[in-house]
């Protein structure tokens, strides 16, 4: 079924529709299928799509190009589909609506609508964010045809309750693991535990104070966590091995290897004068990415959005593309209708309020036209 974007459409009824495809990770066919149709029958894009990933610009030859871009994915299903309008009628409800459907509707409804805008825009909506790294869709147009992703400055359609969220932290993840010695646990004095070998780390990560660290004037909260312990092969035998997880949630003044670096000290720190064998594997990093405030375009985005009565930019706390544009030398900013924290949730618990998806709307429609 067509999705409902013609001028005069409201750009709720539109996230409801996206909502309505189911779009689960990896299950992005129908939404793109649907998206794409509606880029090419706008008749001003020049339209190519990657797999599940669609990439519309206009060629206008404007002296600046901005790219603006969402994903199509959504987490698991939890009995939060089809959509429906919260009771009072100011709110949309379903698996989505903030994460980030909505946003994504704001993009598709302004990508139809503006023919001429003032700037030249490159709109991606792609698919698998809300999975492991390797499989975005993102990643695979950076790989494959990174010639599409040249621009000036770059908004992510992230919730942020329509107000600016600058940069993200990096996020790092590693297993360490603990090296005992088995035996029967009648005879537990013959082994060492390598489950009790974690105590002093997991006493350290527990005591650990996040720190706040300010980046061109912008806060962000770090995070050093435990998020996952694995020991144990029956309940007769002292484990020789313990391997626990550890998240670590980094500020843009650090880059990866630094953030390594600061994470060994830390779990050096939590053994010092003990000897105990571990060792480290990475399993997951990713860079942080500066606020991106200072550009030019950047500064009329802020103006733009302030406009609409929004407060101040933000940190953006957790991890974004934003750092994947970054990393090509592009400023971005998070910017979308949606409370995060309600990103995910089950029910009728994740929902979007239609005030937010108007503002944005807007403030993008100002600014593109400006």
């Amino acid at each position: 079924m067509p999705l409902p974007v013609m001028p005069g459409t409201r750009v709720e009824d539109l996230a409801r529709a996206l909502i309505d495809i189911p779009s689960v990770s990896g299950d992005e066919a129908a939404i793109a299928d649907a998206v794409e149709a509606a880029l090419r029958a706008s008749g001003h894009l020049d339209v190519t799509r990657l797999g599940n990933a669609i990439v519309a610009r206009t060629l206008l030859g404007r002296a600046e190009r901005v790219i603006i871009a969402g994903h199509l994915d959504t987490v698991p299903i939890q009995d939060n589909i089809p959509s429906k309008l919260s009771d009072d009628g100011t709110a949309v409800i379903g698996r989505g609506a903030v994460d980030m459907k909505a946003g994504v509707a704001v993009h598709l409804a302004l990508a139809v609508e503006l023919a001429a805008p003032a700037r030249d825009v490159t709109w991606v909506f792609y698919d698998n964010e809300e999975v492991e790294a390797s499989r975005s869709g993102l990643g695979r147009i950076v790989r494959e045809r990174p010639d599409l992703l040249v621009g000036d400055f770059a908004i992510l359609g992230e919730p942020t309750s329509a107000v600016i969220e600058g940069g993200c932290n990096g996020t790092l993840r590693c297993e360490v693991t603990l090296h005992g010695t088995a035996a029967h646990s009648a005879r537990a004095w013959k082994g060492i535990n390598a489950i009790h070998l974690a105590a002093p780390l997991l006493t350290a990560l527990s005591a650990y104070e996040a720190a706040s660290v300010e980046v061109d004037g912008l806060v962000y909260r770090e995070g050093l966590n435990a998020v996952g312990v694995a020991g144990g092969i029956a309940g007769n035998v002292v484990p020789d091995a313990c391997t626990v997880t550890i998240n670590y949630r980094f500020a843009p003044g650090h880059d990866v290897s630094e953030a390594k670096e600061r994470v060994i000290a830390f779990i050096d720190a939590a053994y010092e004068g003990a000897d105990v064998s571990r060792d480290v594997a990475w399993t997951d990093e990713s860079s942080a990415a500066r606020p991106g405030l200072d550009a030019p375009l950047a500064q009329e985005f802020v103006s733009a959005v302030a406009a609409t009565g929004a407060d101040a930019p933000r940190a953006k706390l957790g991890w974004t593309d934003v750092a994947r544009l970054g990393e090509l030398g592009i400023p971005a900013v998070n910017y979308g209708p949606g409370d995060p924290e309600l990103a995910h949730a089950s029910g009728d618990a994740e929902r979007c309020p239609i005030a937010d998806i108007h503002a944005c709307h807007a403030a993008l429609a100002a600014w593109l036209t400006a």
